[in-house]
């Protein structure tokens, strides 16, 4: 006669108490990480709503005020247009000058004679500031998105190529010996070693791009437009409105900070091998 048991019947108390208690820790450690996260941006926002209209200066608004006015906005459907146009511009703008910046890093990394033809050209542009560029800009392809297309196209560049040469050039000697050992070759080197090596560096240098890339775009609106965040802004300080000024800022950091997001989940997603120290 053979006796069959229920491993769940058999399982002791504790052990099924220890279950259920441990199936909501990931989400209660989620809930933990989000504050802790946000907890900066909340102690600016209280510091931000006790200071306006007093210490912070009396044309200072209140969030509470931004919030109406950005209502106001939402409701006459005006700031949609202005940030579909924006967000345009800077994608478009981002995605080509991250590619260029991608291709030369990449070029620069791998052979000694692509650096020697691009690193120079590059470094040099890269002291020129974005202001300076503006009347020559405007010059070559007038005042519409192209000329503000082509601003976003140039910053971006620079942060995504060093640092892309860089992680390519910080890659260890050895790992690349042994792979060459093991019979890769040029193709597979590169996929499999050089290029996954180097992707901490270059998720740094994407993060980089595209902070520069939103702050281009102010540069860029602020020139004559007629719709956009920067037409925006421009037209709230012709009638004073500084509630409109401080929201136009406002969306621009919140668009910062959600690009920046977007990198961070990339590289918990790409970067999962890594076992660096992540602070305590």
């Amino acid at each position: 006669m053979t006796l069959q048991l229920d491993p769940t019947a058999s399982a002791p108390p504790s052990a099924a108490a220890e279950a259920t208690t441990e199936s909501p820790a990931p989400f209660a450690r989620g809930l933990l990480g989000l504050a802790r996260a946000s907890s900066g941006l909340i102690l600016a926002v209280i510091i931000w709503q006790l200071g306006a209209r007093s210490w912070l200066g009396t044309t200072t608004p209140a969030p509470t005020e931004v919030l109406e006015a950005g209502w106001e906005l939402i409701r006459s459907g005006e700031l949609w247009q202005h940030l579909a146009a924006s967000g345009r511009r800077v994608a478009v703008g981002l995605a080509i000058g991250i590619g260029i910046g991608l291709v030369c890093g990449v070029a620069a990394g791998l052979f000694r004679i692509a650096e020697d033809l691009v690193n120079g050209p590059l470094q040099a542009l890269r002291m020129l500031p974005t202001l300076a560029l503006v009347p020559v800009f405007i010059i070559w392809f007038g005042i519409g998105d192209s000329f503000k297309i082509a601003l976003i196209i140039v910053a971006p560049i620079f942060p995504i190529y060093l640092n892309v040469l860089a992680g390519i050039r910080g890659v260890d000697r050895r790992l690349v010996e042994a792979a060459e050992s093991l019979g890769l070759n040029r193709f597979e080197l590169t996929t499999k070693i050089i290029l996954p090596g180097a992707l901490p560096q270059i998720f740094v240098g994407l993060r980089q791009a595209l902070g520069i890339g939103w702050l281009t775009l102010v540069v860029a609106e602020m020139q004559t437009t007629p719709v956009g965040l920067g037409f925006l802004m421009n037209d709230a300080k012709e009638f004073l409105r500084t509630d409109q000024i401080f929201l136009v800022l406002v969306i621009y950091a919140v668009l910062g900070l959600l690009t920046d997001l977007f990198v961070r989940v990339l590289e918990h997603r790409f970067l999962s091998w890594r076992t660096g120290y992540e602070g305590k």
